[in-house]
C-alpha cells in the first residue's frame, strides 16, 4: 500500500484518490463512498459510446453484463478468445473497449479480421506520452462510460497505466473487477508495471492466472484463496485456435521453414542502448553462420539490422504472418514475454534477452532460457541452438488453450 501512495506522491489529486481506494479496500465496501472524486480532465467520449449497445444480448434475458476493457495492441489477442467464450454462452453480454483512438498507428487493419474478433464499441480516445496524464484521462473517460452503460463485470488484462485506471474507476463504482494474467511480477519496484500489477491484484475481486507461480504471489500478497483461479494462459487459446490460419509472410521466400531465425525486440532501455544493442546483433550474425535471421523491426532497431547482411530485416508482420514465421522457426531470440511464452507452447527454442520473465513456466518446463543482456551467455545460448544441442520442453499445466472457456465458466458460477 505504501508503494502504491509513494508512486502518485508528486500528484496532489492521485495522492489523495489513492488513499480512499485504500480505505474502501479496507472496508471492503461495495459501493460508491461519498468521498468519490470525478476526474475533471475534459474528455469527451465518441458519440457510439452513448449507445448501450450491448452484444449477444439473449431471446431469454441478459443475467450479466461485462465490459472488457484493452489497453494495448496485445490485449485484443488475449481478449479475443474471451469473446467467443462468451458468445457461446448462455445469460452473459459484452461490450468492448479501447483506451486508445480509431486510428491508432499500432493496430494494423487486418488484426479483428485475423483475430476473428469485432472492433471495440468504445474508443476513449486517450492518447499521450505522459503516464500520469494518461491515467488521468482514462479515469474521467471510463468514468463516463460505466456512468451510461449498465455494467456490472469488468475485465481488464496485463499490466498498463490504462489497465490500472480502469481498475479504480471499477472499484470506486463498486463493480466486480476481474484481472487476467493475475500474479505476475518482476519484483523490480522501480518498474511501473510493477506497481501497475500490484494495484490491480489488490484491487480485484476475481485474479485468473497462468499458473501455480503466480497464484502463489497472489496469496503471499494477501488475496484470499476464493478470489483466486488458475486458468492458464489466455496466449495459447488464441494459437489453438488460429493454428490452421496461420499465413506464411513473403519474407520467408526462398527460406525453407525450420531453417531461420527469428529476432525482435522492443524495449525502449535496450533499443535506446545502441553499442549494447549492436553487440547483440554481431554475436547473432556471426553464430547464424549461413542461417537467415528474420528480423521484423521497426525504428532504430531496423536500421541497425539491416546493416548486417545474415538479417533479413521487415516491417512488423501482421499477427497471423507473425504467428507463421515463430511457429516454424528454427529458434527466436526476443526480448518480449509473449513471444517466449508463445515458444513454448510452439516447442520452439527461445532466447529471452531479459533477466527475468513473469512467467518462469517457459524457463522452468519450456523451451525458454533468459540472457539479459550478457554477450557471453547470449553466444553460448545460440551455439546450443543453432548445433540443435537445445533442451527439451514440456507444456506448463492448464497451457491447453482452453483458459477462456474456464474464465467465462467462474463469471457464471
Amino acid at each position: 500500500m505504501k508503494i502504491f501512495l509513494a508512486f502518485f506522491s508528486e500528484n496532489i489529486y492521485f495522492s489523495y484518490l489513492c488513499t480512499q481506494i485504500l480505505r474502501d479496500i479496507k472496508m471492503k465496501q461495495t459501493k460508491n463512498t461519498a468521498s468519490s472524486i470525478h476526474c475533471q480532465c475534459g474528455v469527451d467520449l465518441p458519440e457510439e459510446s452513448r449507445k448501450d449497445n450491448i452484444r449477444n444480448v439473449r431471446a431469454t434475458g441478459v443475467e450479466q453484463h461485462v465490459c472488457i476493457f484493452t489497453g494495448a495492441r496485445p490485449n485484443f489477442v488475449k481478449v479475443a478468445p474471451i469473446i467467443r467464450a462468451i458468445d457461446c454462452a448462455e445469460g452473459i453480454s459484452y461490450q468492448l473497449i479501447y483506451a486508445g483512438c480509431q486510428d491508432d498507428p499500432t493496430i494494423e487493419p487486418s488484426l479483428f479480421d485475423d483475430l476473428q474478433m469485432p472492433r471495440p464499441d468504445v474508443f476513449l480516445g486517450v492518447d499521450c506520452e505522459n503516464l500520469n496524464e494518461l491515467t488521468g484521462r482514462v479515469m474521467a473517460a471510463f468514468e463516463r462510460y460505466l456512468d451510461n452503460h449498465a455494467t456490472d463485470t469488468v475485465i481488464v488484462v496485463d499490466d498498463l497505466a490504462s489497465t490500472m485506471a480502469a481498475a479504480i474507476v471499477t472499484k470506486k463504482h463498486g463493480l466486480r473487477l476481474a484481472h487476467i494474467v493475475a500474479g505476475t511480477r518482476s519484483f523490480d519496484i522501480n518498474m511501473p508495471k510493477e506497481i501497475n500489477r500490484l494495484v490491480i491484484d489488490g484491487l480485484s475481486d476475481l485474479l485468473f492466472t497462468a499458473g501455480m507461480v503466480s497464484s502463489s504471489i497472489a496469496t503471499r500478497e494477501g488475496a484470499e484463496m476464493n478470489k483466486i483461479y488458475m486458468v492458464g494462459n489466455i496466449l495459447m487459446d488464441s494459437l489453438r485456435f488460429n493454428h490452421d490460419r496461420w499465413q506464411r509472410p513473403a519474407c520467408l521466400d526462398g527460406v525453407e521453414d525450420g531453417h531461420y531465425l527469428v529476432f525482435t525486440v522492443n524495449r525502449k532501455v535496450l533499443i535506446s542502448d545502441n553499442e549494447k544493442l549492436q553487440q547483440m546483433m554481431d554475436v547473432i550474425s556471426r553464430m547464424a553462420g549461413d542461417i537467415p535471421v528474420i528480423a521484423p523491426l521497426r525504428g532504430k532497431a531496423y536500421m541497425l539490422a539491416s546493416e548486417k547482411s545474415t538479417f533479413c530485416v521487415t516491417e512488423p508482420l501482421s499477427y497471423l504472418e507473425f504467428g507463421y514465421l515463430t511457429l516454424h522457426a528454427k529458434g527466436i531470440i526476443t526480448d518480449s514475454g509473449n513471444v517466449a511464452e508463445e515458444a513454448t507452447f510452439n516447442h520452439v527454442p527461445c532466447i529471452t534477452l531479459n533477466s527475468y520473465t513473469e512467467h518462469i513456466e517457459t524457463v522452468k518446463q519450456g523451451t525458454n532460457v533468459l540472457v539479459g543482456e550478457n554477450i557471453e551467455q547470449l553466444q553460448e545460448s545460440l551455439r546450443l541452438l543453432v548445433e540443435g544441442e537445445w533442451k527439451h520442453g514440456s507444456l506448463p499445466d492448464r497451457w491447453d488453450g482452453r483458459t477462456a472457456e474456464r474464465i467465462v465458466q467462474t463469471l457464471l458460477a
